[in-house]
C-alpha cells in the first residue's frame, strides 16, 4: 500500500506538472543599473587579474617597482583610493590628489586599469573632531571615539555633506581618466556600528513617521497594547536597543531603518555619479551582511550597483556559491571580486588554491579577481596580513600564482567568459526574515519556535542545484521579476509579507512552479503573526492550512521516488488539505499527514514540504522537477568538483586538497594543459581543467 501510493504520487506530480504552461506576467522591472546602451563598459569576452592596492603605504620608488612587478606578472586591474579618505582631504576643504594622478599615469602607462574607489569609510579622524555628530553613540549612551575602521555614524547630515563632496571631487577628476575603468563606493559598507544619539532618536522618529504616518498606526503595527508599551505620542519614541532586549517587531523597523540610511548614503554617492560621471560604472565592494549593521542589498541592488562585487575569502564551496550568487542579485552583468584571497590574516597561502579559487569564480559569473592584498602590511590592525609580496618587499611565490591565473585568464576571453548564462532557477533570500530570526537577547519565544539558523536553511534548498551543477539565482523575490525561471524556492520564508506574496501568487497563476517549505508565512511585514489560516496570504495558492505542528522524538520519514527518505530536522507540520494532492506521507507520525503536496493554482503548481529543507526530503524534491520542467542538469561530478559547459566546452574545477577523477564519454582535449584525455580525467588537488 505505500509502495503504491508513492507511485501514485509520483504520476500525480508528473500530471499536475504536465499541465503547467502558459506565459508569466512579472511585477513591474526595477530600474537597474543595467550595461546595457554602454558597450565601453566591461562585458563579453573580458576577464580581469590584478590586485588591491594602497599608495599611501609605499614610498614613490617602492611604487615604481610595484607597478613593474605587477605588469611582469601579466595584471590589467587594480582596484586603489579605499581607505584613504584623509590623504585625499587632509584637512577639510583642502583636496590632494597630484599624488594619486601620478600613481594612476604609472599604472596607465603599464597598462594597467584603476577602478577607482570613493573612500568614504572610515572617515577622518578631523571630521570626528569637528563634527561630533559622526561619533558612534551605543546604547549605553556611552560616546565612542573612532577607535577602529567604520566607527563612524553615516546618517549625520555634515557626514553625508562630507562624504558627497569628497565623491564630487573625486569623480570630475577621474571620470574621464584613460586609466579608470570603474567606481567603487564606501569600502565594505554595512559595516559599523548603528548610533544611539539623540540626532539619531529624532532621524527614525522621522523614518517612522513617513512609515506609519500616525502614533496609532506604529502602536498597532508595534503590537504595543502587549506589556503596557503604548505609545500616546512621537516623543515617548525610543530607539530599539540593537543588543537587545526588546520585542520583534521594534526590532525590525530599527534594522530596516539603519538599512535605509546606509542605502541612502550610497544613493547620495550614485547621484552624483549619475551627474559627473554617468560614463563609468559602478562596482562596489559592499558588505551587506555584516552582523553588526548590514542592509537590505537584494531590494536595493539595482540602484547601488552595475556589477555584483565583494570581497572573496571562501569557506566551504557551497557557501562560496551561494554568497556570490546572493551578490550576484538580480544583475545581468557578471560579478567582480574586489578582494580575493590570496594570503590573509596570519594565512601565508597555500599553492594553488586562489588559482583554484579563481576558475571557480569562473563557474559562478566572475569577471574579475584583484588579490587582496599586494603588499603585506606592516602597521595597523593588518599588520600580520600577508599579500603578494613580502614585508621586505620580495615578491612571493603568489605573484607568480596570480600571473599564471592572469596568463591562462587572457587565453579564455575567447571562449566564453565570464558567463552571462541565465539561471532557470530562483532560490528566494530575504534580509528581513535573516534580521527577525535572529533576534537580540532577552525575554522572545520567536526562536523556541523558529529553532534553526534561516541562512542555513536556505542554503539547504540551494544545496541540491550546487551539486548538480545547475545555476540558481538568489534573489529577494519580492524585490525581483519571476518571468525569466522555470522554478521558485521559498525555504523557511518566515516574514511573508505582500509583495512576496503578490509575487508567488502572480507567478504560480501564470504557470510557475514554486516549492515552499515549513516555517514559511507565519508573520506579516510587521513582523507579527498572521491571524489568518497559515501559510498567510498563500493558503488558497498553496491549497492547504498550516497551522498545527510538532516536533518528532524520531527522524521523520517518508517515501518518496520509490525510495524512503530519512530527515534530520524533527520540527513538523500537520497538513490539512483543502484542493492541494498529497504527494507523500510521514511514515512515522502520530497522524501520517501530508508531507508534500502539490496544488494546481491557474496555470501553475504549487508544492508545500511540510517540514524544514534538509537534504534527504529537498534534494529528491528538486530533482524530480528537472525533466518535466525542462531544466538541464550540469555535467556529473564527483563530490567536491565544480563544473559547467561553456560554450560546448566544459570547465571543471577541483575544490578538494586531494585528487579527484571526473569521467566522460570519448575522447577530449586539454585547453590550459593542451593533453588529450579519453574516457577521464585525473584532476589534481586544485586543480582546473577546460575540455573540449
Amino acid at each position: 500500500m505505500k509502495q503504491d501510493f508513492a507511485r501514485r504520487a509520483g504520476i500525480v506530480l508528473t500530471l499536475a506538472l504536465a499541465v503547467a504552461t502558459g506565459s508569466f506576467l512579472a511585477p513591474p522591472q526595477a530600474r537597474a543599473q543595467s550595461a546595457g546602451g554602454h558597450p565601453e563598459w566591461p562585458g563579453k569576452g573580458e576577464l580581469f587579474v590584478g590586485t588591491c592596492y594602497q599608495p599611501i603605504d609605499r614610498t614613490p620608488e617602492q611604487i615604481r617597482q610595484d607597478i613593474a612587478v605587477m605588469k611582469a606578472a601579466g595584471f590589467n586591474i587594480v582596484r586603489m583610493g579605499d581607505l584613504s579618505w584623509d590623504s585625499f582631504e587632509p584637512e577639510e576643504g583642502h583636496f590632494t590628489f597630484d599624488w594619486f594622478d601620478k600613481v594612476i599615469e604609472q599604472m596607465h602607462a603599464a597598462g594597467i586599469r584603476v577602478i577607482v574607489d570613493i573612500p568614504g569609510e572610515p572617515a577622518p579622524i578631523w571630521l570626528h573632531k569637528t563634527y561630533p555628530g559622526v561619533e558612534i553613540v551605543n546604547q549605553d549612551d556611552v560616546r565612542l571615539n573612532a577607535a577602529t575602521r567604520y566607527w563612524d555614524n553615516i546618517s549625520d547630515p555634515d557626514y553625508r555633506r562630507l562624504a558627497k563632496r569628497l565623491a564630487e571631487k573625486m569623480m570630475q577628476r577621474y571620470a574621464r581618466n584613460p586609466a579608470v575603468i570603474a567606481l567603487g563606493y564606501d569600502n565594505e559598507i554595512g559595516n559599523g556600528n548603528i548610533s544611539y544619539s539623540a540626532a539619531d532618536r529624532v532621524r527614525f522618529v522621522d523614518w517612522l513617521k513617513k512609515k506609519y504616518g500616525s502614533v496609532d498606526a506604529l502602536n498597532r503595527a508595534w503590537a504595543t497594547q502587549r506589556w503596557s508599551r503604548r505609545i500616546n505620542s512621537w516623543d515617548q519614541v525610543d530607539l530599539p536597543y540593537m543588543r537587545g532586549p526588546g520585542p520583534n517587531e521594534r526590532y525590525l523597523d530599527l534594522r530596516r531603518y539603519w538599512s535605509d540610511d546606509t542605502i541612502g548614503a550610497l544613493t547620495d554617492l550614485e547621484a552624483v555619479r549619475k551627474r559627473v560621471a554617468p560614463n563609468l560604472p559602478v562596482a562596489s565592494n559592499f558588505w551587506p551582511t555584516a552582523w553588526s549593521k548590514g542592509f537590505n542589498y537584494l531590494r536595493s541592488w539595482d540602484s547601488v550597483s552595475t556589477y555584483g562585487a565583494q570581497g572573496f575569502y571562501p569557506g566551504d564551496p557551497m557557501g562560496a556559491a551561494f554568497e556570490v550568487m546572493m551578490n550576484k542579485a538580480g544583475h545581468d552583468t557578471p560579478v567582480w571580486f574586489n578582494e580575493f584571497t590570496a594570503g590573509g590574516g596570519g594565512y601565508y597561502g597555500t599553492p594553488g588554491r586562489s588559482r583554484m579559487w579563481a576558475y571557480f569564480g569562473l563557474v559562478y559569473y566572475a569577471q574579475s579577481v584583484l588579490a587582496w592584498t599586494f603588499n603585506s602590511h606592516l602597521g595597523g590592525e593588518e599588520q600580520a596580513l600577508f599579500g603578494l609580496i613580502d614585508h621586505d618587499d620580495r615578491p612571493s611565490w603568489k605573484v607568480a600564482e596570480f600571473g599564471q591565473i592572469a596568463s591562462e585568464f587572457k587565453q579564455l576571453r575567447t571562449l566564453g567568459f565570464p558567463r552571462y548564462h541565465q539561471p532557470e532557477v530562483a532560490i528566494h533570500y530575504s534580509f528581513e526574515t535573516d534580521w527577525l530570526t535572529n533576534p537580540p537577547p532577552g525575554p522572545n519565544t520567536m526562536k523556541e519556535y523558529f529553532k534553526g539558523n534561516y541562512g542555513d536553511q536556505v542554503k539547504a534548498a540551494f544545496a541540491p542545484l550546487f551539486r548538480d551543477n545547475v545555476d540558481a539565482s538568489v534573489i529577494d523575490i519580492g524585490h525581483d521579476p519571476l518571468d525569466r525561471y522555470k522554478l521558485v524556492i521559498l525555504s523557511s520564508a518566515y516574514l511573508l509579507d505582500q509583495q512576496i506574496a503578490d509575487a508567488v501568487r502572480r507567478y504560480v497563476a501564470n504557470g510557475g512552479t514554486v516549492i515552499m517549505t515549513g516555517y514559511s508565512a507565519k508573520v506579516d511585514e510587521t513582523g507579527k503573526w498572521f491571524g489568518t489560516p497559515l501559510p498567510g496570504r498563500l493558503t488558497d495558492v498553496f491549497g492547504l492550512r498550516t497551522n498545527e505542528f510538532y516536533r518528532a522524538e524520531q527522524p521523520l520519514k517518508f517515501r518518496f521516488d520509490g525510495q524512503m527518505r530519512t530527515g534530520t530536522d524533527p520540527y513538523y507540520e500537520v497538513l490539512e488539505l483543502g484542493t492541494a494532492k498529497p504527494l507523500a506521507r510521514f511514515e512515522n507520525t502520530p497522524q501520517r499527514s501530508p508531507a508534500i503536496t502539490i496544488n494546481t493554482f491557474g496555470k501553475g503548481q504549487a508544492i508545500y514540504l511540510a517540514t524544514a529543507a534538509q537534504p534527504a526530503f529537498i534534494e529528491p524534491l528538486i530533482r524530480s522537477l528537472y525533466a518535466r520542467l525542462g531544466i538541464a542538469r550540469g555535467p556529473e561530478t564527483p563530490e567536491g568538483v565544480v563544473a559547467r559547459v561553456v560554450d560546448g566546452r566544459t570547465l571543471y574545477v577541483n575544490t578538494n586538497n586531494a585528487p579527484a577523477t571526473v569521467t566522460f564519454t570519448g575522447t577530449k582535449k586539454g585547453i590550459l594543459t593542451k593533453k588529450d584525455y579519453s574516457g577521464k580525467i585525473d584532476l589534481p588537488p586544485y586543480g582546473a581543467e577546460l575540455l573540449q
